[in-house]
């Protein structure tokens, strides 16, 4: 008898099982992943094999197979909704991507969307010169799919592709295959070698797309430097990012791809977080540094981009613009947001030659959040304002007070410098929300602690 309530049991266990996997559409068996690498594929000149997987709210867990229109008809695909496509780049290792599942999971919880993963992971390792040479090939396979994707609804507008790397480059081959009829290209640090300086028919363009933005995060090694998109944003100069460090001590990750990545993992936190991560359109950074783009108001756009989700970067210029750089600073951690201020030192009397003074910046509790080192002119000078621009990390509390001291030198005797006011205000100016902090009446031959007031 007790056999016959344990058979009782697994048969009760088992129809619950099956009747679970029927009402959520799948079952663990049939969930796929990208394709496994192996030496042997390379020996054997598997150039390309790719496969499209398909994530929805409806599957978000487990990925679909989309390879032909069949494929398609049987998935959870849904042509009224918008279809986001994710291009990975060169891959060293051949493993899958780790950072893709938390991209998809975090757009399709922004919204509710299609995403498709672009597997070409036998393809894109081992050589990066062979993986360029098949995007063309690459392109091909992706615009038969998107061309599937129109015969079950879709519309071209309605896509958005995500490039990586490489990726960013293979979007814009697909773009022009669609004559740029697609709604949005976003390329995360487009590859830099052999594609820059190349043609606009070899890499991103601004006409593969109605929109097309890049962040650029290692625009000096494996990324490119020249702007490709309508709106192009730089992290920190495009350059070395704040976190990522180049000594031996650490692992060759950090060593070697985190400025690279650091676009990837800045996006996907775009998506998940509020806070705003906002670009200053300008002509270089060393101008954006030193404090001569700070009003977006009278920037042709009219107003300051953002990285994120929102259309066509939060602008709404009549006019698309074509190949604007961007640029803002972040911090070494997600959310990565900061904010900016514009410090000025209005000049009284100064020394004989030129001096520098270092500030260093208090909250709430006084505990040192950052600090600026700046060049006082010789009083030979036509300047008496000195302006820079600096990041602060919201999350180390209020700036309330300064420590400044003026930095001496072995071989220069140091001059009393007098500071009508030192003004920090928050930008970009033209914002509502802006906020500014005055000290006044500093003189400088000695270290001070001084506290911001209201300016007058």
């Amino acid at each position: 008898m007790a056999d016959h309530w344990n058979k009782v049991s697994l048969l009760g266990t088992l129809t619950i099982l099956i009747c679970f996997t029927a009402v959520n559409g799948t079952s663990s068996e049939t969930c796929s992943d990208f394709q496994s690498f192996s030496w042997t594929s390379i020996l054997r000149k598997s150039e390309l094999n790719v496969q499209f997987l398909l994530l929805t709210r409806r599957n978000v867990d487990c990925a679909q197979v989309i390879n032909d229109e069949n494929d398609i008809e049987n998935s959870n695909f849904n042509g009224s909704l918008p279809t986001k496509l994710i291009i990975h780049g060169f891959r060293l290792t051949g493993k899958k991507p780790s950072w893709i599942d938390s991209m998809a999971k975090e757009l399709i919880n922004a919204m509710d969307v299609n995403v498709v993963l672009v597997d070409w992971n036998i393809g894109a390792v081992a050589s990066y010169f062979n993986a360029v040479k098949i995007l063309d090939k690459l392109g091909e396979k992706i615009s038969i799919l998107l061309q599937l994707f129109v015969l079950q609804g879709s519309t071209k507008e309605s896509f958005h592709l995500i490039g990586i790397s490489l990726g960013a480059h293979v979007a814009g081959v697909v773009g022009r295959m669609f004559d740029g009829k697609f709604g949005r290209i976003t390329g995360l640090d487009p590859a830099g070698p052999k594609f820059s300086n190349t043609g606009v028919d070899k890499r991103l363009d601004p006409d593969d797309a109605m929109f097309v933005e890049a962040i650029h995060s290692d625009s000096d090694n494996f990324g490119i430097s020249q702007p490709v998109g309508h709106i192009d944003f730089y992290l920190n100069d495009g350059k070395k990012q704040p976190g990522c460090t180049q000594t031996l001590l650490y692992s060759v990750y950090k060593r070697v791809i985190c400025d690279h990545m650091r676009a990837v993992y800045l996006y996907i936190s775009s998506i998940k977080n509020r806070c705003p991560l906002v670009a200053f359109p300008c002509q270089t950074y060393e101008q954006f540094t030193n404090g001569k783009c700070v009003n977006c108001f009278f920037h042709s756009l009219q107003q300051c981009p953002r990285i994120g989700l929102l259309e066509n970067g939060s602008l709404q210029a009549l006019l698309q613009p074509r190949e604007v750089k961007a640029f803002l600073m972040t911090s070494s951690h997600v959310p990565f947001c900061v904010n900016h201020f514009l410090v000025e030192l209005f000049l009284g009397d100064v020394g004989t030659y030129n001096q520098h003074v270092e500030v260093i910046f208090l909250n709430n509790n006084y505990a040192n959040t950052s600090k600026l080192k700046l060049s006082i002119p010789n009083k030979s000078s036509k300047n008496r304002t000195v302006k820079t621009v600096m990041s602060y990390d919201p999350s180390r509390g209020n700036i309330m007070a300064i420590f400044i001291k003026l930095l001496s030198t072995w071989y220069r005797k140091t001059h009393a410098i007098y500071i009508e006011k030192l003004r920090m205000t928050e930008i970009p100016l033209n914002s509502s929300e802006r906020s500014f902090r005055c000290i006044y009446n500093m003189t400088l031959y000695k270290n001070l602690f001084q506290q911001f007031v209201n300016c007058q």
